[in-house]
């Protein structure tokens, strides 16, 4: 199906939604391998979440639908600083575009609506360095442009003019340059709470292990701003857990808490018990609980000033923003001073396991 003229794009508008509405993939998903890697969904495949949104815009058999009859945009509510970008997409018009921060990268296409377009960016300091799309007849067209001077962080938007529509199938994200913050041999660089109960070791697999509780062990390094990502593996059922940050130095069970339990209400995993895995304790529950217990899964945690957002296995789970005034502790209010990453031992029944935990430092400013 083509539109080749001005006249003939809401017409194709409407067939198409029509056409979308009733396709059986209703929810993207990564692969094992891809959630090992730490890449993110973006666009969960099901709703907006992690997102704002300008003018039309829905989501429709499991793709989501920019635009229409007016200029229309949506932006993430998380910023970032090194990443690699995927997108998947058709675009109805002659040109949509997807912005990094305020470089915009056009998606430009001569109107085959029978095919779906690839883009991937490169993204250093908040600003795409490199990119290249894909068109539906394997033709290829780059662009490159030079590091920013002073590195920052930046938002990731889609917008169309009237009368236009990008129909976006995938958009996931892997954060970049992050670096070991647990060396896989021995405990340097980290520090227990004393007087507790918690066992801490490292096993010959290169795994922290926590057992019995309560007990709390902290770096010894402090960030505020970061993109945190460890993998995870509760022993036993419904095990509880957490992993801590911007803590205070010394203080037991301080700081925000991206809460570990995999356990929902009967059979409805968007039911959380006592927060779920991927929750932000106290703050905001899990939307959906997706790990289980016996498997690895892995962990995301962006904290930028006062929002924080939380994935598990790539799903978005947290997208949070702290209102409360300024405090020295998360406890009493918004902590956005730097502070030690802590892992919880709960109770006696704790025993989980720890690996791969990295972490990159985020830049204050925005290019």
């Amino acid at each position: 199906m083509r539109c080749r003229t001005w006249l003939t794009w809401t017409t194709c508008l409407c067939s198409l939604t029509l056409a979308w509405s009733i396709d059986p993939n209703v929810a993207k998903r990564l692969s094992r391998q891809e959630i090992h890697s730490g890449w993110l969904l973006l666009f969960d495949g099901e709703s907006t979440f992690g997102w704002k949104t300008e003018g039309d815009v829905a989501v429709n058999g499991g793709r989501l639908i920019i635009g229409g009859n007016k200029a229309s945009r949506i932006t993430s509510t998380t910023s970032w600083a090194d990443a690699e970008l995927s997108a998947q997409y058709q675009l109805v018009g002659t040109s949509g575009q997807l912005h990094v921060g305020q470089v915009g990268i056009p998606l430009a296409t001569d109107g085959v609506l029978d095919g779906t377009y690839t883009l991937r960016i490169t993204i250093k300091g908040g600003k795409p360095i490199a990119w290249q799309v894909t068109d539906p007849k394997m033709q290829q067209r780059t662009g490159a442009l030079a590091a920013p001077d002073q590195p920052g962080t930046s938002l990731i938007s889609l917008s169309v003019a009237d009368n236009h529509q990008i129909v976006l199938h995938s958009l996931k994200l892997r954060p970049t340059g992050l670096k070991p913050i647990f060396n896989g041999k021995d405990l340097e660089g980290w520090k227990e709470i004393p007087g507790k109960k918690s066992k801490f070791t490292v096993s010959e697999k290169g795994e922290l292990i926590i057992q019995n509780g309560p007990g709390d062990i902290q770096t010894e390094r402090q960030w505020d701003d970061f993109v945190l990502q460890l993998e995870i593996y509760s022993h036993g059922k419904h095990l509880n857990s957490g992993v801590f940050f911007r803590c205070v130095p010394g203080e037991f069970w301080s700081g925000y808490e991206s809460q570990i339990r995999n356990e929902w209400q009967g059979e409805d995993r968007s039911k959380p018990v006592d927060f779920g895995t991927g929750g932000l304790y106290g703050r905001q529950p899990a939307r959906r609980v997706v790990a289980d217990d016996h498997e690895w899964f892995t962990m995301t945690v962006v904290a930028q000033g006062a929002h924080i957002a939380i994935w598990v296995n790539g799903f978005q789970t947290v997208d949070y923003t702290d209102t409360r005034p300024p405090a020295n502790s998360a406890r009493q209010g918004a902590k956005l001073t730097p502070g030690p990453i802590s892992l919880q031992g709960h109770d006696p029944m704790t025993h989980l396991s720890f690996r791969n935990i990295l972490l990159a430092e985020l830049p204050k400013s925005k290019p």
